[in-house]
């Protein structure tokens, strides 16, 4: 009796031992960047980072833990979820089923909660492997991709005026759908092909497409700010979602403020961090925009268009299609390069 006794309160000191192991963190902390491979590494960032090879469960309790992806994941997902609060809200007002000029309004909140969600979950998910970085972030070009050509649609449908439609209309949305997949290519092959530190080959696969259908995109709208001749309440959000555009280009192409400060700006402060809001802001006054321009142009664009809208459905899905095609044959190069590694 006295030896059961004796080994119970033996495991019952063992397992006491141990409740300090139990109630602390369910998962990994940090680690510097020494402990992660290249491929993770960002300019001037020594710290924040998750480790590699964990469960995928790990990583979705990461959304509630401090690192240095967290802000870029939050970023996103709380614009995501806004502006599905926003649709719901439109819905109860607006026919997206049987009203055809709505449909490219459907479109651009689609594309819009599209992008912010994959690159969530992009920033969320990609240090499980070298594999699934790429992966993830290959995902992440095609939502940036089709959220292109949402814009696109969305201004020359909505925003433009008839004397730049008459200039563009021939080529406009196939254009736009070209240089969104181009931009997927060019991201797709520059994360592939080139070494971050390798900063001029790998900016001019991925900005270069980038800017040139961003000029293309924001054409009507600037068209239209150069032309406007009475006051007109979507000109504003207009006006800023040009503004954040470029303040967010800014932020994304130059590492600052983490260049002053290396190896402070672990978990808030990073460029990207500051692009990420500047894109929110740049989304959230365009889909008011866009809102504002479906609500009162009405007698425009319904006689601009026409019936556009199998044209440009069927440039969304080509667009879509092409762009997943692109990224999953980029995918299968990254496995069998790491497989000969």
């Amino acid at each position: 009796m006295a030896t059961v006794v004796t080994e119970k309160l033996s495991q019952l000191f063992i397992n006491v031992r141990q409740l300090p192991q139990l109630l602390g963190p369910l998962s990994p902390g940090t680690v510097s960047s020494a402990e992660v491979p290249p491929v993770f590494w960002k300019p001037y960032i020594h710290g924040g980072y998750r480790p590699v090879r964990q469960t995928w469960r790990y990583y979705f309790s990461t959304l509630f833990q401090q690192h240095n992806e967290a802000i870029n994941v939050w970023s996103h997902l709380a614009a995501a979820l806004a502006l599905l609060l926003r649709f719901l809200q439109l819905r109860q007002r607006v026919d997206f089923g049987q009203d055809e000029h709505a449909r490219p309004l459907l479109i651009i909140l689609a594309a819009s909660i599209t992008y912010l969600t994959f690159s969530s979950l992009a920033h969320l998910l990609q240090a499980k492997s070298e594999f699934w970085h790429y992966s993830f972030f290959f995902m992440d070009y095609v939502g940036v991709a089709v959220y292109q050509y949402g814009s696109a649609l969305g201004h020359f449908y909505y925003a433009i005026e008839p004397g730049w439609h008459r200039r563009v209309r021939a080529f406009f949305l196939p254009l736009a759908a070209a240089l969104a997949w181009l931009s997927c290519a060019g991201s797709c092959y520059a994360k592939f092909r080139f070494h971050p530190r390798s900063a001029l080959p790998g900016r001019l696969c991925q900005e270069l497409p980038s800017a040139l259908a961003y000029l293309l995109d924001i054409s009507p709208v600037l068209h239209r700010i150069g032309s406007a001749a009475r006051p007109d309440p979507a000109l504003l959000y207009h006006k800023c979602q040009v503004l954040f555009f470029l303040l967010g280009a800014f932020f994304f192409s130059h590492p600052y403020p983490e260049k002053w400060f290396p190896g402070k700006c672990h978990f808030f402060g990073q460029s990207h961090q500051i692009f990420h809001v500047f894109l929110v802001l740049c989304t959230l006054a365009q889909i008011e925009a866009v809102v504002l321009d479906y609500e009162a142009r009405r007698e425009i664009y319904s006689s601009l268009q026409g019936d556009l809208a199998h044209d440009f459905s069927a440039l969304f899905l080509l667009t879509v299609t092409c762009s997943v095609l692109t990224a999953t044959y980029m995918a299968q190069r990254v496995r069998n390069k790491l497989k000969e590694e």
